[in-house]
């Protein structure tokens, strides 16, 4: 009896529950001149609420992006990505708010650009690449595999490593970058990344990650840190703080481009890696535009084949000779390479 006096009370809360949402419908909604809710950056979009019951409406405000917009708004200075417009509307002394979400995808097409080998130099065939910079002339390298995951300074011309930090067995390494004379190291699902003094390697603190989760790449300015999660979107991290301030996501044409990887700020853009992609996007860091492409996939064919090898990974922009250093999970060689903008 009991049981069944329990499941009844049960059903009734769910039934009043339900009967509550109903009463508490929104009044109001979001129309918009989007096609299947995307358009493209540069074109006009068009706002218009809708009131079915006829309500007499004191006011409405927009925003889109935490912007405020009108209801014709040209989309010039807008990230691209996924957003919310939001409508607040008064009326009869109440205030009800809107929401319909957006895509804002890019106004043109990514160009192609192809590569020319200039030098070819020796990697370590077991280290399962994941970050890659170069610092005062030097390659730093982060690798992966829990068991596996270092940090190193390495002689890219010859190969040898000049220092090197064994990471606990339990963590993932991932993307590096260096700025201020600190390293800063991602892992993968811990949750954490770890800072290093660059010239002696100790670590010096350790850092949590906020709403990205995941570490995959990172990448600086000389002034911001730049983090992928292994999604579309690259997060804004204060150096100081190491908190997520932001970020943007990164889309084409024709919708957004996932599992970005690897980072490298090179010259006012950050290029990124696919994870199980051999190529790389090349990124506007302002609205997260996707300017370029480069297949760097020929380049596995000129790598030793043996069962750990995998995809390409690892930019590395080495400005004392302005060429680009590109390597992969496991290859034993190390491309210089220069980008042809066909």
């Amino acid at each position: 009896m009991n049981v069944f006096k329990h499941l009844f009370i049960i059903i009734l809360a769910i039934t009043l529950f339900n009967c509550g949402d109903s009463s508490a419908k929104k009044n109001f909604s979001i129309s918009t001149n989007t096609t299947n809710k995307t358009i493209a950056l540069g074109e006009e979009l068009i706002v218009t609420i809708q009131n079915p019951k006829n309500i007499e409406i004191e006011s409405v405000a927009y925003s889109l992006d935490n912007k405020e917009i009108s209801e014709t708004t040209k989309l010039t200075d807008f990230k691209l990505g996924s957003h919310d417009i939001i409508a607040t509307i008064k009326y009869d002394g109440e205030t009800e708010t809107a929401i319909q979400n957006v895509s804002i995808v890019n106004n043109v097409a990514p160009k192609v650009f192809g590569y020319e080998i200039i030098n070819t130099y020796p990697h370590d065939i077991t280290s399962y690449t994941q970050g890659l910079e170069f610092f005062n002339g030097e390659l730093y390298e982060s690798t992966g595999q829990k068991g596996e995951s270092k940090l190193r300074k390495v002689n890219y011309k010859t190969g040898e490593v000049l220092k090197n930090v064994d990471l606990a067995d339990n963590y993932f390494g991932e993307g590096l970058t260096v700025l201020n004379n600190n390293i800063y190291q991602l892992t993968w699902l811990s949750g954490k990344g770890f800072v290093y003094n660059a010239d002696t390697f100790e670590r010096t603190s350790t850092f949590k990650f906020g709403k990205s989760q995941e570490g995959w790449g990172i990448c600086n300015d000389g002034k911001m840190l730049y983090k992928s999660d292994g999604t579309e979107k690259i997060w804004h991290l204060n150096p100081e703080t190491l908190v997520e301030d932001g970020n943007i996501q990164v889309y084409t044409n024709k919708g957004k481009i996932g599992k970005l990887n690897e980072l490298e700020w090179i010259n006012g853009k950050i290029y990124a890696n696919i994870y199980q992609k051999n190529g790389v996007v090349i990124i506007n860091p302002e609205n997260g535009a996707t300017e370029a492409v480069i297949d760097f996939s020929p380049l596995k064919e000129r790598v030793t084949k043996h069962k750990g090898l995998d995809v390409l990974n690892g930019i590395a922009y080495n400005p004392e000779t302005q060429t680009i250093f590109v390597t992969g999970k496991r290859w034993d060689k190390l491309f210089e390479v220069k980008i042809i903008k066909e």
